[in-house]
Parts: C-alpha cells; sequence; structure tokens
C-alpha cells in the first residue's frame, strides 16, 4: 500500500513538472537576476573599493541595503495587491526591465553619498516585482503535489547567481574597474532573465482576459480561491510569529553574507582563499533550496525550518573563535548558506498552507516586508560593529541567538490547514 501511495504521488509529481517545467526556469531566471540576491551578494565584493574611492565606511557603503529595506517595506505590500489583481507576469517582467537599468545607475556614483542612497532607493522600488513575490505565486498555482521541491528549484536562482558573481565582479572590477563593473552585472537582467520570461513565465491561474473584464474576473477569481483574506490572515496570531521570525533570520543572514569576505579577511585568510570560499554561499544556498524544498514535501515544514534555520548558530560560534581553519571555514559558510537557500522556501510554502492561495501575493509581499526589515538593518550592525571595534565577534554571538530562536518558534505554528473548507472569520 505504502508503494502505490509512493508511485501515485512520484507519478503526479512527474506529470506537474511535464507541465511546469517552462514556469520553474522562468522563475529560476528571474529571480536570480532580480532584487533579492543581486545587491546582497554583489555589495560585498564592491565595498573594499568604493571606501578606497571615496573614503566611506562600511557601515554607510551598507546602508544601502537598508535604503532598499525601506524602499521594499513601502512597495511589496502594494507589488502583492497588483500580482493578485493584474497577473504576476506583467508586474514580473516590467520589473525586470527596471531593475536591470537602475542597478547599472550604480556606477555613476561620484562620492556622494546622497546620491549613492537614493540610487538604492529606486533601484529597489523599481525592482521590487522580481523579488519572489511574484515568480512564486505562479509556482505555488502551478504544483499541488510538488508544491515544495517546484519552490525550491524556483529558488535556486539566487544560490546559482552567489556562487558564479563574486568571482565574476571580481574579475569585471579588476580588469574594466568598479563602474563599468556595475554596468555588465546590470544588464544580465535584461540580457536572461527578460528574454526567458518573455517566452516561458506564465501563471497557470491567470487566463487570458478581455481588459474591460478584468476586474470583475479578478473578483471573481478571489471568490473562488481557497484561503484567508489579508484581513483575516492580520488577525491571526500565525502570521505575526512568522513575520518576527523572519526579521530575526533576515537580520542574521543578511549581515553575514555581504559581511563575509571581511570576517574571513580578519581572521587571516588570503585574497586567493576568500573570493572561492565566499562563493561556496552560493552552492550552499542551491543545496539548502532543493533539499529543503523536497524536505517540506515529506515531513512537516516548522520541524524542517527548525533543523535548516537553527544550524548556523553553530557556524556563527565556529567564526567567533579564534584560530580558524579553512575547513571550519567551509563548514561554517555550508550551514549558513544552506539556511539562506531554506528561507524562501519555508515562507512560500508557508504561506500556502497556512494562510491559503486567495491573497497569496499581499501576504507574501507583507511578510516579505518584515524579512527585508531584517535584512535591511543586519548588514549595518555587522558594518558599523566591525568600524567600531575592528572585530565581529559581539555580531557574530547575536546573530547565534537569531538564528536558534525563531528555529525553535516555529514549532508552534502547529498542522497545516485544511482550505477546502469556509475560512473562519477573522
Amino acid at each position: 500500500m505504502l508503494n502505490t501511495t509512493s508511485e501515485r504521488i512520484i507519478g503526479s509529481e512527474a506529470g506537474e513538472f511535464r507541465r511546469g517545467w517552462p514556469i520553474v526556469l522562468s522563475s529560476i531566471v528571474g529571480i536570480a537576476f532580480g532584487l533579492s540576491p543581486m545587491p546582497f551578494y554583489t555589495i560585498g565584493i564592491f565595498a573594499p573599493t568604493l571606501a578606497h574611492e571615496f573614503h566611506w565606511s562600511f557601515a554607510q557603503i551598507f546602508a544601502g541595503i537598508t535604503c532598499t529595506t525601506v524602499a521594499v517595506i513601502l512597495a511589496s505590500p502594494a507589488v502583492g495587491i497588483a500580482s493578485d489583481r493584474f497577473g504576476v507576469r506583467p508586474v514580473a517582467l516590467t520589473s525586470v526591465v527596471l531593475f536591470g537599468l537602475s542597478f547599472m545607475a550604480l556606477g555613476l556614483s561620484n562620492g556622494s553619498l546622497l546620491l549613492y542612497y537614493a540610487t538604492w532607493l529606486v533601484i529597489a522600488l523599481l525592482g521590487v516585482g522580481t523579488l519572489p513575490i511574484t515568480w512564486t505565486r505562479a509556482v505555488n498555482n502551478g504544483f499541488q503535489t510538488g508544491k515544495g521541491l517546484a519552490l525550491g528549484l524556483s529558488l535556486i536562482g539566487t544560490g546559482v547567481f552567489g556562487y558564479i558573481i563574486k568571482p565574476f565582479a571580481a574579475w569585471l572590477i579588476g580588469e574594466f574597474g568598479w563602474r563599468l563593473a556595475y554596468a555588465a552585472i546590470g544588464a544580465l537582467p535584461l540580457l536572461i532573465a527578460l528574454p526567458i520570461g518573455l517566452l516561458c513565465f506564465r501563471d497557470p491561474a491567470q487566463r487570458a482576459i478581455d481588459p474591460r473584464q478584468r476586474r470583475e474576473a479578478a473578483r471573481l477569481n478571489a471568490a473562488l480561491t481557497p484561503g484567508l483574506t489579508m484581513r483575516q490572515t492580520a488577525a491571526d496570531w500565525r502570521f505575526w510569529l512568522v513575520g518576527m521570525c523572519f526579521v530575526s533570520l533576515a537580520f542574521a543572514v543578511g549581515g553575514l553574507i555581504p559581511n563575509m569576505e571581511n570576517i574571513l579577511k580578519i581572521d587571516g585568510f588570503a585574497h586567493a582563499d576568500i573570493v572561492p570560499l565566499t562563493s561556496l554561499i552560493g552552492l550552499s544556498v542551491i543545496v539548502g533550496r532543493i533539499a529543503g524544498g523536497w524536505l517540506i514535501d515529506l515531513f512537516w515544514a516548522p520541524a524542517v525550518a527548525a533543523v535548516l534555520l537553527g544550524a548556523p548558530s553553530i557556524a556563527c560560534l565556529l567564526l567567533s573563535g579564534s584560530g580558524l581553519s579553512y575547513q571550519t571555514a567551509v563548514l561554517a559558510i555550508a550551514l549558513i548558506g544552506m539556511a539562506a537557500g531554506a528561507e524562501y522556501d519555508l515562507l512560500a510554502f508557508i504561506v500556502a498552507r497556512y494562510f491559503g492561495m486567495k491573497s497569496y501575493g499581499s501576504i507574501y509581499g507583507a511578510l516579505y516586508s518584515f524579512f527585508a526589515l531584517g535584512a535591511g538593518i543586519g548588514p549595518v550592525f555587522f558594518g558599523a560593529n566591525f568600524d567600531h571595534t575592528r572585530s565581529y565577534s559581539m555580531s557574530l554571538h547575536v546573530a547565534c541567538g537569531l538564528f536558534l530562536a525563531p528555529a525553535l518558534l516555529m514549532l508552534l505554528l502547529g498542522r497545516y490547514r485544511n482550505f477546502e473548507l469556509p475560512p473562519p472569520a477573522a
């Protein structure tokens, strides 16, 4: 009986992937060259050059990420609402174009921090539609049996980007200078993500609709889609628990990844070792994406979260110790990368399983605001701590607790909800 059930599940997953591979492919590429990974994986490479060029501190440079946080908090709920109403395809593809062009503008920095911060604000406001808010909605609608694995595969783009971009950016800066490096990296969404998105990205829940009937179709679709409304979700304690957990996790991950080059440098690692080591973050993100997605299809998602998101607390203790070896650094980076990889899988899966698909874009957008808040503050906190103490010891111990606490709190979410029944009143 068990074998028959397993065969049925595998067969159902295979059918879903035969139909839905274009959605997964376009999501991989769209997320890879979007607002989620590009700032975090590149700013650490550019930071030493910008500090030397303009005499900025690390805290001042990483405050660019804080500017994106402000913009994402303001704009991501609006993008979620627009995706619910107009569909994710026009929102995502328009944002890909605007994001690529605005990212190139970082190469025009002239030493003015005001201009630098304003550029980051524009990048985030125009690029917020490239966040997983849009892409994961189409994946969630296209997959049921293999939902977790499909989400994991769709989100490996951040890991792929993280693996290739650090050595690529370092080479560009060395060969052509940092200004042309920003222009080349900004062109990647236009040259790669846009063509694939135009060919492959569709939301299975969206049909061709006469523009005059779009509002009525959206109302009807919302009425028939199972799940909670945004108002009902905001009255649910689970929403706030998930939000607080992701603030904490994003603070820790967001602080560690952009500062990893400098953490290894003050531990005595040579530049020739630092770039390959930090590139391992991207590989471990890919492993975390796929493993996390596969595991949450098989096991209760909060239990998977407790293991994968709690493990980096060990990494923080390893990095804060003295005499860090190459092998220990590899282990620590792998644990951090796997957690960074599992975060988005879990967030998308938790929204679908605990709140439903009725207001998926709005709910994901609101929760992503929590995530962005932590990710925006973390790099500045780590950078400022280093500027004042020339050490990351305190930051690493804070991050240790910020990984462990939310990993355990996720266990309070309880069993998944059945949205075949009418949703409860707020």
